[in-house]
């Protein structure tokens, strides 16, 4: 046997040994802590103490597991560890505890060696797991071990797909280079890509080349091709992908589920889903309550302002659209003379004489904004994300703009991406309007909410300096 595959032989076993060995690092070290504890502070080992191993030993196996694939342990970095380490952590912790007040065994037990091993056990497994990563990623990152990759189609995916597997090592797999039957100058890839041959050329190549995996990257509209393609490359020993040119679409939240054994992908959704909406929510209930607390007095004073500057309504009610487009009423401090929300509603200029003089006082400011906190506490609206357009406007642009409806994927917002850059107040041009919806649909996609927060940062500075606002 020559050394290479020797080689391999041997990173499998130590990679399939570190494997299990971070299956039952958390458990092991659980245990070891609790006897080093019990022997530092001089006790005697006795039966309730192994009962207690026993059960802590159990729960950190069912809790503290790191992730399934090792892809996935690897991408994390240190910080979600340590962070994913002492959450798990604490809810181990919690089920002991709970098993202790059940079975009433925890009297058995001094208070000082529970709490000195409960401080001490989460630090030394996270010492003890960012070791075992860093040993199975020095494994997986030897050459010896990468699997040679070839890619049918040179595509944006798959282009994209080659560069995230060159740079994670990780990944364990070599791209060796792309077939396509165009030619690199038509592709426009500049020798950036290594063009190996015509499709017809990748069958015979993975024979003779060893190569373990394959790519097919063709585009949808080639079925009949990818099918025949397929079927060739089934005569050899090959695994073999189908990666879809997903990047033709202008992707919302894009990821991949199934559906009970069916695989789908996902073109468009909200990013605003299970928990993550719980969080969203939770976030607008908080933050709106502790806002509230101190413009009470604030919107007390605008309120009688607005009642003393002109005739008319205190709170201005409009119609706009929603989370999904559904019809909602949105909440102003009245700044104009007029209360319109009919099929035609004429946007406020710079000098629009319609704008009293305290309100162009409450505009520069935003400050007409503020009873839309009611709408947030309402579940309408939301501290951040696309501005709610009235119902007029809605109609008229989403016959315009390409993807105009999907903004109202999520809950609209007091403020958003596109004002903190710049996007707001008067749309003189659909050109305007569609920069405001692109700033919209970025972020559907990248939502978190760390960027809510950056935005709701960014809004407070804007205000103070903003010259669109009027």
């Amino acid at each position: 046997m020559n050394e290479p595959v020797v080689r391999k032989n041997f990173l499998a076993v130590a990679i399939s040994v570190l494997t299990v060995a971070q299956i039952v690092a958390p458990a092991a070290v659980a245990v070891a802590c609790l006897y080093a504890v019990i022997v530092a502070y001089a006790l005697p080992v006795g039966t309730y103490f192994h009962f207690l191993a026993l059960v802590v030993g159990l729960l950190a196996f069912l809790f503290m597991r790191t992730p399934r694939t090792v892809a996935g342990q690897l991408s994390g970095g240190s910080v979600p560890l340590v962070v994913s380490v002492l959450v798990r952590w604490s809810v181990a912790l919690a089920a002991l505890l709970l098993v202790g007040f059940v079975t009433r065994f925890s009297q058995e037990f001094p208070r000082r060696i529970v709490l000195t091993w409960a401080c001490l056990t989460p630090g030394v497994i996270i010492v003890v797991t960012l070791l075992l990563q860093e040993m199975l990623r020095r494994l997986l990152r030897d050459p010896a071990n990468a699997r040679k990759v070839v890619i049918a189609g040179c595509t944006e995916s798959s282009r994209a797909l080659a560069k995230r597997l060159t740079t994670r090592g990780d990944l364990c797999m070599s791209v060796v280079g792309f077939f396509d039957d165009r030619s690199g100058e038509r592709l426009n890839v500049n020798g950036e890509v290594s063009l190996l041959g015509k499709l017809s050329d990748l069958p015979p190549f993975v024979r003779s080349h060893a190569v373990e995996v394959a790519f097919v990257a063709l585009p949808i509209r080639h079925v009949s091709r990818v099918m025949a393609l397929v079927d060739e490359l089934r005569d050899t020993t090959a695994s073999i992908y189908y990666l879809p040119d997903i990047f033709v679409f202008d992707l919302i939240q894009s990821r991949t589920a199934v559906i009970d054994g069916i695989p789908i992908i996902s073109m468009c959704e909200t990013p605003l889903y299970g928990h993550r909406a719980v969080a969203k929510r939770l976030t607008d209930v908080i933050l709106t309550s502790v806002a509230l607390l101190p413009l009470a007095p604030v919107m007390l004073l605008i309120a009688l302002g607005v009642r003393l500057s002109s005739p008319g309504p205190v709170v201005f009610r409009q119609r706009r659209y929603g989370l999904n487009g559904e019809e909602i009423t949105v909440y102003k401090f009245r700044t104009m003379t007029v209360v319109e929300d009919g099929p035609t509603i004429t946007q406020a200029t710079k000098a629009d004489t319609r704008v009293t003089a305290f309100g162009r006082f409450l505009r520069r400011y935003s400050l007409d904004e503020m009873p839309q906190l009611i709408n947030v506490l309402q579940g309408r609206m939301s501290l951040v994300g696309p501005r709610p357009h009235a119902v007029a406007h809605n109609e008229f642009y989403r016959k315009l703009i390409k993807g105009y409806m999907v903004r109202h994927k999520v809950l609209p917002g007091i403020t958003g991406l596109a004002q903190v850059n710049g996007l707001r107040g008067e749309t003189r041009t659909i050109e305007q309007m569609e920069a405001r919806v692109r700033y919209d649909l970025e972020y559907l996609r990248s939502w978190s909410i760390e960027l809510d927060i950056a935005i709701l940062a960014r809004t407070a500075i804007r205000i103070l300096n903003d010259s669109r606002a009027f």
